[in-house]
């Protein structure tokens, strides 16, 4: 840094001290573990050994600076030194086996990693053996400096991440960038849906002028109220149209799919809604104002009889075009407000789900408040009951039961539900359940996670994040299937994978046996709580059928399923390179993508009978032109993974053999709870993980042969790799939080990718 940054660097610094020292002006232990913000008080005990150079008991301004500069000014070398002193826990100038793993053991707590401690004896074995190079049973600093040569990546920025009041500011001035939404890329990429506004946007101005001209002898109040309430004719039919899910489930399969918008109806469905709210606010506004103007000319009726009662005879249902747009404009308001990203993501969608069932009220009384709305509503509302009643009768059609639930961590709810006659789906698609036992009333759209191979049932899987999800949960939790005899899981479990298993799979030529990876990955899904029906007695489809859980009472178990309805990942198989990506339980569309994917795979494979040689053929057709397939999960928890860890298991294992052009799917995980590997809290464990994993071929933390990263993907070096395999257009499907979303779609309209996201 320059002379004048350093100066400020230095007062950034002494700013951030004196918040955090008390009035001695120096900072004690308990004060430095507050302000590096570390879960385990090991390192920051380590930390603040180091930097109270006098031995003193607290940290001064003057030796903290000296660290920093060390720290963050300093050379590799002067880093590397104040990490073997942290290692060297007594000092002796040297690292011995007991020394590592206290600290590996400090490092998985710190990252939120929960291993056996057979495991960390491994991992510190495995980095012990490697850096202690003459097998002298301890560690010196040319020895650690030597192993750490073998990761340079680390070393491009070793510090201590946690502690962000130490990091001097960004000083460097931001290069002004062009807004992404002048930049050609994002005009490309979202060509359809800026098209489709354009058009949106010119067809509610022209309705709004030419019904102004028309209204021209009423005065401009008048001419505005008409304008918004033509406008308003288009868009509250328009918005019932966005939401024909049958229908826009067909359109997916056809030709327009290339012009209109059809993957982002839900956004659309958004904005037409935010234009009636505002449509009708001024077309409110404007009525009042013209008759407030009324009024005052004419003293036959005041404001209030104009607003509240049928007196004026305005309208053309006995006068009532008043009072049903009063009614009109609280019904619309609080559709709004209820429907709102606050009131849905806060765990009370049933509060948004019960107003927006307003909207039967509301065009009813737009049927008596305008007299020429039913010409617009006559087509579009047919259609809408034609869908409503298809709906009822599919998911009525049959008894459907809930034949298994398991529980699986983070609360999660794994749902195996008989699969009805005749109903076929695409991988990615979603339904509506309701189950009665939970709400009689309530539907809910869920991804389903099986594939259409799995001919004999439906896999839902259901996070518990508000109040209908959470009951779920709840009604199948019971206290007594903590004592069910673990050996029984085990095999329960082992058994109905590989029924599952066989019944996807049964079309390919999957004949290799694996050793112990298999039976491993089974055992991590004992965390499950299995619940079995115990229909046996009574068929499936009888409505008394029911479960027992445990010890307790019997309770019903019928559900009833609507759709199945299309989802943008429907492109994928039309897609030449896709990148799928899951955050969390966004994984569950691409659960049932990548078993698809991977069926029909195998069934291009090809074996050698002489030399049991296996290669892929590249071959292009109207069902799959996937040439390649990058799968990125990324979750916050270790446990997360273990919803999903058999099936991308099996994944695996279908592609133990190496293909001429590389694997056609490669799998990506991601743990954020995970410290980095530039970390120096994390720098050893990552180390032992990486040499653990060569050694074992599995890591130690899914129980994949796919390697966890810890901490989040650099997208730019994620997307940039891509880039150049040069395996045809990139297009990447995401599954999961919104936040997420955004920043992944930034980086795709720099590389010009195309970003779909999954959204209903």
């Amino acid at each position: 840094m320059s002379l004048d940054e350093d100066a400020r660097w230095l007062e950034w610094v002494t700013r951030q001290f004196e918040s955090i020292a008390g009035d001695d002006k120096e900072i004690d232990l308990d004060e430095f573990k507050t302000a590096l913000k570390v879960k385990e008080s090991f390192f920051a005990e380590r930390f603040f050994a180091l930097f109270d150079s006098d031995g003193s008991g607290s940290i001064s301004l003057d030796e903290l600076l000296k660290a920093l500069d060390l720290l963050i000014h300093g050379n590799e070398t002067d880093k590397l030194r104040f990490l073997f002193q942290v290692y060297d826990v007594d000092g002796s100038g040297s690292i011995d086996p007991d020394e590592l793993r206290t600290v590996l053991k400090s490092c998985l707590r710190e990252s939120a990693i929960s291993l056996p401690e057979e495991k960390l004896d491994d991992l510190t074995l495995a980095l012990f053996e490697s850096a202690d190079k003459d097998n002298s049973g301890s560690i010196t600093f040319e020895e650690l400096k030597a192993e750490l040569e073998n990761f340079p990546e680390v070393m491009e920025n070793l510090t201590i991440s946690a502690a962000n009041w130490l990091k001097p500011p960004d000083l460097e001035q931001k290069k002004r960038k062009t807004p992404r939404y002048l930049t050609r890329t994002y005009w490309h990429n979202n060509s359809r849906k800026l098209f489709f506004l354009c058009l949106y946007t010119l067809l509610n101005v022209l309705l709004f002028i030419i019904a102004m001209l028309k209204n021209a002898h009423g005065g401009p109040w008048f001419m505005v109220a008409k304008g918004c309430g033509q406008c308003l004719n288009l868009n509250c039919t328009f918005v019932m149209v966005l939401m024909l899910r049958r229908s826009l489930t067909w359109l997916r399969a056809t030709w327009v799919v290339r012009i209109l918008p059809l993957d982002q109806n839900i956004l659309l469905h958004q904005i037409v809604g935010y234009a009636i709210l505002i449509f009708s606010i001024v077309h409110t506004g404007a009525h009042v104002l013209n008759f407030a103007r009324m009024s005052q000319n004419d003293a036959m009726y005041q404001l209030w009889e104009y607003l509240f009662t049928t007196r004026p005879g305005i309208g053309w249902v006995n006068g009532s075009a008043s009072i049903t747009g009063v009614v009109l404009q609280v019904l619309i308001c609080l559709m709004v407000v209820c429907s709102s990203t606050f009131v849905r993501r806060s765990g009370h969608f049933e509060v948004f789900y019960w107003s927006h069932l307003s909207y039967i009220w509301v065009w009813a009384l737009l049927v008596v408040h305008c007299a020429n709305f039913w010409k617009w509503f006559v087509v579009p509302g047919v259609a809408f009951l034609i869908e409503k009643l298809v709906g009822i009768a599919v998911s009525r059609m049959g008894g459907l039961y809930i034949v298994e639930v398991n529980l699986l961590p983070s609360k999660v709810t794994h749902l195996v539900i008989k699969r009805p006659p005749f109903f076929h789906f695409k991988p990615g698609d979603y339904v509506y359940i309701n189950i009665p036992a939970i709400a009689k009333y309530e539907w809910h759209p869920f991804t389903i996670s099986s594939a259409p191979e799995q001919q004999d049932t439906l896999w839902l899987h259901v996070r518990s994040m508000g109040q209908w999800t959470n009951r779920l949960y709840e009604y199948f939790r019971q206290p007594e299937s903590q004592t069910v005899s673990n050996k029984r899981l085990t095999a329960s479990l082992r058994n109905r994978q590989e029924q599952v298993q066989d019944e996807i799979f049964k079309s390919a030529s999957y004949n290799r046996t694996v050793a112990s990876n298999k039976d491993d990955a089974v055992e991590l899904t004992l965390y499950r709580t299995s619940v079995t029906c115990t229909n046996s007695q009574k068929p499936v489809g009888n409505p008394e059928a029911q479960v027992e859980l445990g010890n307790a009472s019997p309770v019903t178990k019928e559900c009833y399923v609507d759709g199945p309805f299309g989802t943008p990942t429907r492109q994928i198989f039309a897609s030449e390179h896709a990148v799928l990506i899951g955050a969390g339980i966004g994984i569950t569309p691409f659960a049932s993508i990548l078993q698809s994917i991977m069926c029909r795979y195998r069934m291009r494979k090809q074996n050698c009978p002489n030399c049991n040689y296996s290669w892929c053929e590249t071959i292009k057709d109207n069902e799959m032109k996937l040439r390649k397939v990058d799968f990125i999960w990324i979750n916050r928890d270790q446990k997360s993974f273990e919803w999903f860890v058999s099936l991308l298991t099996k994944l695996e294992m279908d592609q133990a053999d190496e293909e001429p052009e590389g694997r056609f799917l490669e799998m990506h995980m991601y743990m954020t709870s995970a410290l980095s590997k530039n970390d120096m809290k994390a720098i050893g464990l990552q180390m032992a993980l990486d040499l653990l994993a060569k050694k074992e071929k599995v890591d130690s933390i899914t129980g994949l042969r796919t390697r966890t990263q810890p901490g989040r993907p650099d997208w730019a070096k994620v997307f940039q790799k891509m880039s150049e395999e040069k395996k045809g257009k990139v297009h990447v499907f995401y599954c999961g939080a919104p936040a997420l979303a955004k920043a992944i779609k930034a980086q795709c309209e720099q590389f010009g990718f195309n970003f779909y996201k999954e959204n209903f």
